[in-house]
């Protein structure tokens, strides 16, 4: 059956997920648009197709037994000189991403790898750009600010046109979820439209624009 790369987010949701992408496009982040908003909980990471049920189903477990948590965004930082990356802050919601994320890569799971760097949740807004453009994006979101509550996560699978198309969204147990699209980003192609139907009448995260 062949491989897939896959990875596993949290969506950042409307209105701020488009904003942020939008952003990322004018900084010359050519990579933008086939990436949607996200904060990672399982960096792109190559398996073995016919895992993919053993792996969704894992993802099932984690997102039954987790509790939504508030996510707030502030100011910028960088991973430079070691990693040509700025991001937004994550300032509110670190621990309840860094849980969420070791659960999802348990050692006796489906989806157990090691990481290139320690685990630091954030929202990358421009990566592999020239020096004056990242310097820019620093700049340009330093006073940014963003909140909502986390209630779920996603899985994606990046095509061999290199944009992510989420496969499946896994809302917590505290009740369905579902973050908005964002336009621009392709749809789920998998889903099917009763799924789709069933999630458009889904209670959305909240979001409490700053």
């Amino acid at each position: 059956m062949g491989t897939v790369t896959l990875g596993v987010s949290i969506a950042v949701p409307e209105p701020y997920g488009s904003q942020l992408q939008e952003l990322r496009a004018g900084f010359g982040d050519a990579a933008a648009h086939g990436i949607p908003t996200h904060v990672t909980l399982v960096p792109p990471t190559e398996v073995e197709a016919d895992r993919l049920p053993a792996i969704r189903a894992h993802l099932c477990e984690v997102a039954a037994a987790f509790r939504a948590f508030r996510m707030r965004l502030g100011g910028t930082g960088t991973f430079r000189p070691l990693s040509p990356v700025v991001f937004v802050q994550i300032v509110e919601g670190v621990a309840g991403c860094t849980r969420l994320q070791g659960e999802v890569r348990d050692p006796a799971g489906p989806l157990d790898r090691e990481l290139a760097f320690p685990y630091h949740p954030h929202v990358t807004v421009a990566h592999g750009i020239s020096e004056e453009a990242m310097d820019l994006a620093f700049t340009t979101l330093a006073e940014y600010a963003a909140e909502w509550v986390c209630a779920g996560f996603a899985l994606y699978e990046q095509g061999s046109d290199g944009v992510w198309r989420k496969l499946r969204e896994y809302p917590f147990g505290t009740g369905p979820a579902v973050v908005p699209a964002q336009p621009g980003c392709p749809a789920d192609e998998t889903a099917g439209a009763a799924e789709a139907a069933e999630a458009a009448g889904a209670a959305g995260a909240t979001i409490r624009p700053s």
